[in-house]
């Protein structure tokens, strides 16, 4: 009885780890993985390479004299790093005209990004937790605006700007972006904060929270990846504008991108001019980004979350 007990011990015993977990993976599955990851690794590197390779070469080309880039291809830095030089971007920083539609280009972009945020941020609130008569209808004629082209309102918009005695100023083309982003802005953050749970607003307001307050302390914080996104990509969309620059603005109010247009086309062949604008000009979006990349990526997370 004993030698009975003391073999079915042992065989529970011994069936006990097959019953408790699956088999690991064998050496080849192990194998195959760390291969396919590798691949995968590889493919995402050369892929990011040929992705950069316009943008080194622009940097490399903007370091190198009118001559260097007359006789040969950027590549050469590679085997001659003598041929680098700043002498583009002082001569750059040197011209008024670039220094001058620089400060435009912040003057347009800084405003226009912070309205559409402001405005699109309270809009969105409102569409999504304020109970008022026609609300979703007016929510869908916003919607509806997102499919307007933007080149369609450049004549009316043109005329009543005139009216209006803004036409050829910054304000003027401030305005034109801000009534532009905004259906977009007042779009996605009316979404973003539906999914906001009810519960906690109803809290908020039992405590004697107001509209005001309750979007301040409550809503604004839970959705600042998704302003922070939309802070970007209004920022992005306005710095490289050129289309409504160059119909709003005049000589003294052109951005950056005008400015560079002009000198493509008075400078053509300058590509070491051209080569340092245009990388001056991806400076500032490039630090905007970065500085917001968190937020950034918790912001499209979220949306694709949700």
């Amino acid at each position: 009885m004993t030698t009975l007990q003391t073999a079915q011990a042992g065989q529970t015993d011994a069936t006990v780890p097959a019953a408790s977990g699956r088999p690991g993976p064998g050496p080849a599955a192990r194998a195959a993985r760390r291969l396919v990851g590798g691949s995968t690794r590889l493919v995402l590197l050369v892929v990011a390479m040929f992705w950069l390779l316009p943008t080194v070469g622009l940097l490399l080309s903007s370091l190198r004299g009118p001559l260097d880039i007359g006789s040969s291809g950027w590549w050469t830095v590679l085997t001659k790093p003598a041929q680098l030089t700043l002498h583009n971007y002082t001569s750059l920083l040197d011209d008024p005209t670039i220094t001058h539609s620089f400060l435009n280009s912040l003057l347009i972009t800084v405003p226009a990004t912070l309205l559409v945020v402001i405005v699109g941020s309270l809009a969105g609130y409102v569409f999504a937790w304020v109970e008022f008569p026609g609300r979703d209808w007016v929510f869908l004629l916003i919607v509806g605006l997102l499919v307007v082209p933007l080149q369609v309102a450049l004549v009316p918009i043109t005329s009543l700007f005139g009216d209006l005695g803004i036409f050829g100023s910054i304000v003027g083309v401030v305005l034109f972006h801000v009534a532009f982003g905004l259906p977009f802005a007042i779009f996605l953050l009316r979404n973003f904060f539906a999914g906001i749970p009810r519960e906690l607003l109803e809290a908020a307001r039992l405590d004697g929270a107001g509209e005001l307050w309750l979007f301040v302390r409550v809503v604004v914080p839970l959705g600042g990846p998704a302003i922070a996104s939309l802070g970007i990509f209004q920022f992005l969309w306005v710095w490289n504008d050129m289309l409504v620059a160059l119909i709003f603005a005049d000589a003294d109010s052109a951005p950056l991108t005008v400015a560079l247009q002009q000198q493509t086309r008075q400078f053509g062949t300058n590509i070491d001019v051209l080569s340092s604008g245009a990388f001056l000009s991806m400076i500032i979006p490039l630090v905007v980004f970065f500085a917001f990349q968190r937020q950034f990526v918790s912001g499209v997370m979220a949306g694709a979350l949700k």
